[in-house]
């Protein structure tokens, strides 16, 4: 069929009402827009700096800083011309009349004045100012009013925790602790014992017996409290309920007597490096007990001026390597809203070790009293992928020491960790008596005073053999630890942070953490027709999973696993993964077997993850961490050997750097050339340099872009840590 060739006329269309026509109105009063060309269309929507606010308020804070020494420049010049004398600065509101001198010495120390520094542990909070030389430190605890303290909690329950008969009556005291820990402790004895040997030194075949022959013929004497001149100032707390603070907090609340009326019970905060869940059952009473601290620490400890007065002064504040960002975030809102101070900066406790000991590039190794951290630090940048946080440390120490004395017929066996004094007294004792020196173990004779609230003083003498050096080897040995409780809670208030849009949890990793976990975490159950040797660990991390083509393997994957026991708190410690190999090389050690391609990993779970508690040998996890930089750079493993700097109250057992350097020459014999261990310098106290690191980072003003706002965190609220920090947040 053909169609029309042509259309109708328009007269015709006219008739029918078909005809267009144009009257020159819209159909419509709003805006034509017309539309985007879709093959040609862009944007630069936060595309360059001045379009964030961040980086804007930075740019206008340097030029306002430029125009104002120009102005400067300019007035002094016009008034050298005139010969007029300079107009001396009036007296500041503050009373700060420090003049600036030639070399801007005296500014510089103004500037540090107005900056507070802060740096929470699990039990010490060091804080000061950055122009002090050092920082105070108290305790990280409150006591708040109770029913019942600590010590009368769970019936009475003492600490280190010991079995008993059936009867009630308690146990010989090499059975108190059961079976496992005998063995374990017998058998480092032994090895103690052989080791000596091996070296040549004196031992004698009787020392244990000597030892408890002593301790259970021993009788403490009396002394009257008029007679103690070194006797305790107790924290005197009024009969009246009434006019009983609600709280105490620092060495008031530790020296508060046990038994006082009202009651009161101590709360640590901060636990193994975390958020202590386990004793609280409110988050914002949590984070409130960590503010109320902080605050009592800067009024009695700085002397600060009225709270109200704040907002004049900056904080650092020092966090953990291995953060959570809940964590972070919650600190970040309390130092705004509840501190108003004008400023905050956030500073890695590595990267703030390393500024304090004046290295450049070193690998960390900071021993607290409850987590151990791991992190090799280069150039002003912690490298992500070498971060290692242990969960044990030198109270660990502190509690297998008393167990260990006790096991051997302590005299004072009803010594209870949860009471104050005796917690006081265990930390007093491994101070004075633990040792890592070989040569300073021997059957020796040791006293101490027990000093308690309402009693006279008791002076104890007793006799230590191996007990003081195979305390502290429970960081290489870490089996000895009891780790029952430290899991418990874990997640009960504070949820792991997600990530907005894929939901992950975006707290940071480690290739080295996720090594370590998956070393000691249990096997997954494997088929009939596989070797048990060849079964994968129940989770590993898909991005930190190391590459088993690269030359690096053999470094980063440690030769002798199990060389040295592994703890868990989810059980017993999975074989090594892979076949050990020479160092250096891809050549399999002669009769092992050949190398099985393991099985594809699969991505851990966060339940996974957080049921499995970090405990591991303290020399492992150093050369693991170092492992860690070998993934990005192979050259830089044996630099990071040459320069372990190990700080933290932990490491001030007596030969403790020795001893490490010692058994990382024994670990790895092909690396025992390049390994050093090296300690603070200018004889600095271990315990705060990081501390001391924050103030110094505290003080490169000019240089330092970390610095959140006011008005950027209004704005932005926690967000802006994305443009703050200087690692990846």
């Amino acid at each position: 069929m053909v169609g029309k060739k042509g259309g109708a006329s328009g007269e015709t269309l006219k008739k029918e009402g078909l005809a267009r026509f144009n009257n020159n109105m819209g159909l419509t009063s709003w805006p034509q827009i017309p539309a985007i060309n879709q093959k040609n269309y862009y944007t630069e929507y936060l595309k360059r700096d001045d379009q964030v606010l961040a980086y804007r308020l930075q740019n206008e804070e340097a030029r306002n800083r430029m125009t104002k020494s120009a102005k400067d420049r300019d007035r002094a010049l016009a008034m050298s011309k005139t010969e007029l004398p300079l107009p001396e600065p009036e007296a500041e509101a503050d009373g700060d009349t420090a003049m600036e001198d030639a070399n801007g010495e005296s500014a510089q120390e103004a500037a540090g004045s107005k900056i507070v520094v802060v740096h929470v542990g699990s039990q010490n909070l060091r804080i000061g100012l950055a122009s002090d030389a050092l920082p105070k430190t108290t305790p990280m605890v409150i006591a708040r009013k109770s029913k019942e303290n600590e010590a009368e909690e769970d019936g009475g329950e003492p600490r280190p925790k010991r079995l008993k008969l059936d009867d009630g009556q308690p146990m010989e005291p090499e059975k108190m602790f059961g079976p496992e820990f005998a063995s374990q402790y017998t058998t480092m004895s032994a090895e103690l014992k052989a080791h000596m040997r091996a070296n040549k030194r004196r031992t004698l075949p009787n020392s244990k017996e000597m030892v408890v022959n002593y301790n259970r013929r021993t009788v403490h004497e009396t002394i009257s409290e008029h007679n103690d001149p070194l006797r305790v100032e107790w924290t005197e707390i009024p009969s009246d309920p009434k006019k009983a603070p609600e709280y105490l907090t620092g060495e008031d609340a530790l020296r508060i007597p046990d038994y006082s009326k009202p009651r009161y019970k101590l709360f640590w905060p901060i636990r193994h490096g975390w958020l202590n869940e386990r004793d609280y059952n409110n988050k914002t009473l949590l984070f409130l007990d960590i503010a109320l601290i902080i605050e009592e620490a800067m009024k009695t400890q700085l002397s600060l001026p009225p709270k109200k007065d704040w907002n004049q002064y900056s904080c650092v504040f020092v966090i953990p390597d291995l953060y959570e960002r809940a964590y972070v975030t919650q600190i970040l809102e309390m130092l705004m809203r509840e501190f108003a101070f004008t400023r905050v900066c956030f500073v890695q406790e590595s990267l703030a070790g390393t500024f304090g000991a004046g290295y450049t590039s070193a690998c960390v190794v900071d021993i607290g009293a409850q987590k151990t951290s791991i992190c090799c630090v280069e150039e002003g940048m912690c490298i992500e992928s070498s971060r290692v946080n242990l969960k044990y440390g030198g109270a660990d120490v502190t509690e297998t020491f008393v167990k260990m004395m006790l096991f051997d017929h302590f005299p004072y066996d009803e010594i209870n960790l949860n009471r104050r004094y005796d917690f006081l007294l265990a930390e007093e004792l491994k101070r004075n008596v633990c040792t890592m020196n070989e040569s300073n173990v021997s059957v020796q004779v040791f006293d101490f005073h027990l000093r308690a609230s309402g009693q006279d003083t008791r002076k104890y003498t007793f006799k230590a053999y191996d007990e003081v050096l195979l305390a502290p080897m429970g960081l290489f040995q870490p089996d000895i630890f009891d780790v029952s409780q430290k899991l418990k809670g874990r997640r009960k208030l504070v949820s792991r942070s997600y990530d907005l849009y894929d939901g992950q949890p975006n707290d940071p990793t480690s290739a080295a953490q996720s090594e370590i976990l998956t070393a000691i975490a249990p096997p997954l159950p494997t088929n009939n027709n596989n070797n048990a040797g060849n079964s994968q660990p129940s989770f590993s991390d898909v991005h930190a999973t190391p590459s088993r083509s690269q030359p690096i393997n053999a470094i980063s994957r440690l030769q002798d696993m199990d060389a040295t026991p592994h703890s868990s708190v989810a059980g017993s410690p999975a074989p090594d993964v892979g076949t050990p190999q020479q160092a250096g090389s891809g050549t399999p050690i002669p009769g092992s077997q050949a190398p099985v391609a393991p099985a594809a990993p699969r991505r851990p779970t966060v339940e996974e993850r957080d049921d499995v508690l970090p405990i591991f040998p303290l020399d492992n996890a150093i050369f693991t961490a170092i492992g860690g930089v070998a993934r990005v750079d192979e050259r830089k493993y044996t630099d990071f050997l040459g320069g372990v700097l190990v700080i933290g109250g932990g490491s001030l057992i007596s030969g403790f750097h020795s001893f490490l350097e010692e058994r990382m020459h024994i670990r790895r014999p092909e690396l025992a050339s390049y390994v050093m261990v090296g300690t603070p310098p200018r004889e600095l106290d271990p315990q705060v340099v990081v501390w001391k690191g924050a103030s110094v980072f505290a003080k490169l003003d000019a240089t330092n872009d970390s610095w959140i706002g006011r008005l950027e965190y209004d704005r932005l609220g926690s967000r802006v840590m994305t443009y703050k920090c200087m690692w990846a947040w």
